[in-house]
């Protein structure tokens, strides 16, 4: 990772001198499509001259700093380790807010569809248990005694029951 940004760097500084060198030197401008071939020019070439160009020049006569490609101290190491440290401990972006609190919020509508889901189901399975015991109570109450005729006092206190939960509703 640091290799490849020291490499984005130096390619910056290049192609920034690049453009200074380039805008330097004058424009000449040629015909793009001219009838005499380009191998024949008029001018002859400048001669090569073996001076260094004043950028380079500056450039060697510059002290010299690590390479990137070299072998880091001890010292640079442990800043690196620091650094790390405390980017870890730093709050880190967060790129998908947005899914996060849509995530969050089906999440609370399940959970809220779950809970209600539950209180239907315990308020139906509680009236089913009532309609059964009712049920058996009358059942109980309706066979006959020891003669064969009507327990009706027990089947009146189910019978009053009933009225009340009707009343009550």
């Amino acid at each position: 990772m640091i290799k490849i940004k020291h490499e984005l760097i130096h390619k910056a500084k290049v192609q920034k001198s690049y453009a200074k060198i380039k805008a330097r030197e004058p424009v000449i401008e040629r015909p793009i499509f001219s009838e005499e071939h380009p191998t024949t020019h008029s001018e002859p070439a400048p001669e090569p001259t073996q001076e260094l160009h004043p950028d380079r020049q500056a450039m060697l006569d510059a002290p010299r700093e690590p390479s990137p490609l070299a072998l880091p101290s001890q010292e640079s190491q442990f800043q690196r380790q620091q650094q790390h440290r405390t980017d870890r401990r730093a709050k880190r972006p967060a790129y998908f807010e947005k899914e996060q609190a849509f995530a969050e919020q089906k999440k609370t509508e399940a959970e809220a569809r779950k809970a209600e889901f539950e209180r239907r189901d315990k308020e139906k399975k509680g009236k089913i248990e009532e309609r059964e015991r009712f049920r058996r109570a009358m059942a109980k109450a309706r066979t006959g005694g020891k003669n064969g005729q009507r327990k009706l006092g027990k089947e009146s206190k189910v019978l009053l029951e009933r009225v009340k939960r009707m009343v009550g509703e």
